[in-house]
């Protein structure tokens, strides 16, 4: 049986997603899951020291990868947050409001480490078409 809605791959060039074998985001039917996503500025792979920063950068990521595969910020349904050191959660709340506080996905946020040292937050989300 054929699908409707075929499965599509997004891929920012991150070379972490050849080494470690996945996509940034995934479409299946009408659901984009973006796989969890660091502060890397992608096109430099730089990472900013500010937690802020490292924020901002993941939701920029996120936002591009879901314009790629049809979605929007505004179709985010849940959000899993990820951050190293509970001392900084104080500042990714406020970032978070500015992108999340008129779409109030579910999320959970977890403290925990990383697989680099330089990364403090990682952010993954799931989407789904009205």
């Amino acid at each position: 049986m054929v699908s409707d809605n075929p499965r599509k791959l997004i891929s920012t060039g991150s070379p972490f997603e050849r080494q470690a074998g996945y996509s940034r985001a995934v479409v299946s039917g009408d659901f984009c899951f973006v796989s969890g996503t660091a502060g890397y500025d992608y096109q430099t792979m730089e990472m900013p020291e500010a937690i802020g920063d490292q924020v901002r950068n993941a939701l920029a990521t996120i936002e591009r990868a879901l314009a790629e595969a049809g979605f929007a910020m505004a179709d985010v349904v849940r959000a899993q947050y990820t951050v190293t050191d509970e001392n900084l959660v104080d500042h990714v709340f406020p970032v978070l409001g500015e992108a999340f506080g008129d779409i109030r996905p579910a999320a959970t946020m977890v403290i925990a480490g990383l697989i680099k040292p330089e990364m403090k937050v990682e952010i993954e989300v799931t989407a789904h078409r009205p």
